[in-house]
């Protein structure tokens, strides 16, 4: 039996494994669910996650969507950047300033469930370095 999700819909309720670049297109890997359906289980990192697939978000728009504390934010965003499921690029004002933009890696999360027990892949489209950075010509404060 297998079932397949976007994400994020619901934070999964139960852990057990998860997705390696497979292609220039769309890229795979395998990662252990369990430590994947704990991390999205977590009602503020599931919050902060949920926030940045919506849109690419800056630390400061996170703390605003999620009425999450600061730290809060920035260690769920460690945790999922360690994870593999967001990455940071900086953005960058004409006027110099600078902060991080938040956005996700993956576009899926497919999981599936046998007599072992069950396993979790993520997908994500590649995209080039040059497509991931972004300048803005408004002024942008260092969160």
């Amino acid at each position: 039996m297998q079932q397949s999700a976007r994400l994020p819909t619901n934070p999964p309720e139960n852990p057990d494994s998860v997705a390696e670049p497979a292609s220039e297109q769309s890229a795979q890997r395998t990662v252990e669910a369990d430590d994947l359906l704990e991390l999205l289980g977590d009602e503020y990192t599931y919050r902060v996650f949920e926030a940045v697939v919506e849109k690419p978000r800056t630390g400061r728009e996170l703390i605003e969507t999620t009425d999450v504390s600061k730290p809060t934010v920035y260690r769920r965003l460690q945790e999922l950047e360690a994870a593999g499921l967001v990455e940071s690029t900086v953005k960058i004002a004409s006027d110099g300033n600078h902060c991080k933009q938040f956005h996700t890696t993956v576009t899926s999360v497919a999981v599936s469930f046998d007599a072992d027990g069950f396993t979790a892949r993520l997908e994500s489209e590649s995209r080039p370095a040059s497509a991931r950075a972004t300048t803005d010509t408004r002024p942008v404060a260092d969160d």
